[in-house]
């Protein structure tokens, strides 16, 4: 019992750094961005902050308690969370709910630029508290950038590696992090404890049409920083399971609070204080212990970096396996579960990063723009979970009124954020539209191909492969013939494909391969069906991966083949070479057709347009041998051009 004990508690404590960091790092700027909002310390009081503070608990208990934790946890796709195993769940029920997927985790991946750039801003600006570093410090905007940029390299330059012996820090310092904050809260609350009164909803109403509060609804849009982390927190799911955030929720959420409801304490027992500007996160700590404060709160900002850094990998993973976005290099730096890194995902990222850094020079300037665009992913996160719930059976009157409720309250959240377009959200919005607008392209034009080109019956053309076969008029030009086809139909294949092996240079065989892979919703499945039209040469082979496997092609043929020898639906093989002694299996030669445009296609002006973005974009992405795993195997590579349609035929007249 004592060891089982000791791996809760491990697992709860490794919880607190995997899944909080976002919003466990909101306190260093919510009550800040709060207190800006109107104007400044000297244009606040009591009834303001009590208000501001009441709609923080209720949006927390509202958002994050009631609809992530209690109702999308519950939302899960074989484990996985987050708002694309959510669309998998539930795309059968319609086409058309791909845009919400796309809107909102294009909106998310835009978030995941602005958290890494507020946070790690927001720690290092409290250097500026620090009675020693005062001078050096205030003021110095450009010494507090380049410390932020080469903090955020760091972390960037990490990924690399894999972050498996930094994630063993990652839960001590996190609940380190959150008892620091519960405590200072404690502190500045045994002042006042009449700050409790917050509890009460009346306030957050009151204020929000309060002539104290000179933002009016708009101020919900800082009060909405302190649950960003939310959406975060679904998208972890996996990575901790379901119960280790049900345990350690809690413990958070009431961290969470008591610095808040401390902060506004000690706002409210600040008496003819001149200067309008305060960091009240740091200055209402004991002085000797701000230093300390800082230190921390670096950690911690570099922990809620690291964390939505793998969300992006594990979100652009999984939109690649859904036909979102286009293939990437994926690499995997440790055996930890779940960890990947993507290069290229990586470069935009910190590129972005520091562009966010060095246009808006403070924290201020990025809470601005910082919130707008995870407004938008919690909409589409709730319209998502709508159709979840009917799919599980609830009645629609549950389903509507929870739906109208997350909605209303979400959308309030989204209008009050829109007001920071002009003050810095066009960035989020900017970045968003164009990931969007890359989702689009890619998806549009995978559905127009796999509509539009032709397949044809496999089994039509056995007796001709067969005669091939035999034929050795022809060089054999491989043992195993490999094609990858994009056909999900297991008794046919793309037209180009049997071109390619009878109208160019008739390619002989002892095996036809033809492979189609298919992504199905659990995100680890691995398995298998075979077609073999009645033969043991021709072989149609569906696999069917999670949208977390690696393709590794090479590898599950092989398996394949093995276990269809040992079955005798395939023919012995044999090798008279070879550098492998005991080798049972023969070569395998892999085909890859690449698609080209032909100008005589039949479209409309818009599907040629989709269809050249796609073929453009495929030019910046991993190659099909490297994304199949066939980088160091015999890959044969084939442009044929893309008709789409039946093709337009001129007829030619002789003239004398």
């Amino acid at each position: 019992m004592e060891k089982k004990d000791k791996i809760r508690l491990g697992l709860a404590i490794g919880t607190l750094g995997i899944v909080y960091g976002d919003i466990g790092t909101s306190p260093l700027y919510v009550m800040k961005s709060i207190v800006a909002s109107n104007g400044g310390l000297n244009s606040v009081s009591e009834d303001y902050i009590i208000g501001s503070l009441s709609l923080i608990f209720w949006t927390l208990t509202l958002l994050t308690t009631i609809k992530y934790v209690i109702i999308a946890l519950r939302a899960d796709n074989h484990g996985e969370g987050g708002i694309f195993s959510l669309y998998a769940l539930v795309r059968k029920r319609g086409k058309w709910l791909v845009i919400p997927a796309m809107i909102g985790g294009a909106a998310l991946l835009a978030d995941g630029v602005l958290t890494p750039a507020v946070t790690v801003t927001s720690a290092i600006e409290g250097l500026e508290e620090i009675p020693a570093f005062k001078t050096l410090f205030t003021g110095n905007t450009t010494l507090i950038i380049i410390i932020v940029i080469v903090i955020l390299s760091g972390i960037f330059f990490m990924q690399r590696y894999g972050t498996m012996f930094i994630g063993r820090i990652f839960g001590p310092t996190m609940f380190l992090w959150f008892s620091i904050l519960g405590v200072l809260g404690i502190i500045n609350i045994l002042g006042d404890l009449s700050i409790f009164r917050a509890f009460s909803p009346y306030y957050a109403i009151e204020l929000l049409f309060s002539d104290q509060n000179k933002a009016g609804f708009l101020i919900l849009g800082s009060v909405f920083l302190a649950t960003t982390g939310a959406e975060a927190l679904y998208s972890d799911l996996g990575h901790v399971g379901r119960k280790n955030i049900y345990i350690t929720w809690p413990f958070v959420k009431v961290c969470l609070l008591l610095n808040y409801f401390g902060q506004g304490a000690w706002i409210i027992s600040l008496k003819n204080v001149k200067d309008p500007t305060v960091n009240p996160f740091f200055q209402s700590m004991p002085e000797p212990f701000i230093m300390y404060g800082v230190l921390i709160a670096t950690l911690a900002a570099i922990i809620a970096s690291q964390s939505l850094i793998s969300g992006a990998y594990t979100l652009v993973s999984e939109a690649i396996a859904l036909n979102l976005l286009p293939r990437l290099s994926i690499r995997y730096p440790s055996e930890t579960k779940g960890q990947v890194y993507i290069p290229t995902v990586t470069t935009v990222l910190w590129i972005a990063c520091v562009g966010v850094v060095l246009y808006f020079k403070d924290s201020t300037h990025m809470e601005a723009a910082y919130g707008l665009s995870i407004t938008v992913t919690m909409l589409m996160t709730t319209v998502l979970l709508f159709q979840f719930l009917r799919r599980k059976g609830f009645s629609i009157l549950v389903t509507t009124s929870i739906l109208m409720t997350f909605g209303v309250l979400e959308f309030a959240f989204f209008v009050s954020s829109a007001a920071k377009f002009m003050h810095g959200g066009f960035v989020a919005v900017i970045m968003a539209v164009v990931i969007m607008a890359l989702m689009y392209i890619w998806f549009t034009g995978y559905q127009l191909k796999t509509k539009l080109v032709k397949n044809v019956p496999l089994k039509k053309f056995v007796p001709t492969l067969t005669k091939l076969k035999a034929d050795t008029a022809y060089p054999k030009y491989a043992h195993n013939l490999v094609y990858l086809t994009s056909s999900r139909n297991p008794m046919r294949v793309e037209h180009e494909v049997m071109a390619s092996i009878l109208d160019k240079r008739p390619k002989r065989a002892d095996v036809y391969w033809f492979v189609n892979v298919q992504v199905v919703d659990g995100p680890y499945a691995a398995y298998y069906t075979v077609e073999n039209f009645d033969s043991d040469f021709v072989i149609r082979v569906q696999l069917k991966l999670g949208f977390r496997v690696e393709q590794d092609i090479n590898v599950f043929l092989k398996q394949i083949a093995k276990e269809l020898i040992a079955k005798g639906e395939l023919a012995q093989q044999k090798r008279k070479y070879s550098a492998k002694t005991g080798r049972k299996l023969g070569d395998f030669c892999f085909v890859i057709i690449k698609d080209e445009l032909s100008t005589e296609a039949d479209l409309t002006n818009w599907q040629r347009s989709i269809m050249q973005s796609k073929l453009f974009i495929k030019h910046f992405t991993t190659s099909p041998e490297h994304w199949f795993g066939l980088e160091y195997s015999d890959v044969q590579t084939e442009n044929v051009p893309l008709y789409l349609s039946k093709k337009k035929v001129i007829k030619i007249r002789k003239i004398d």
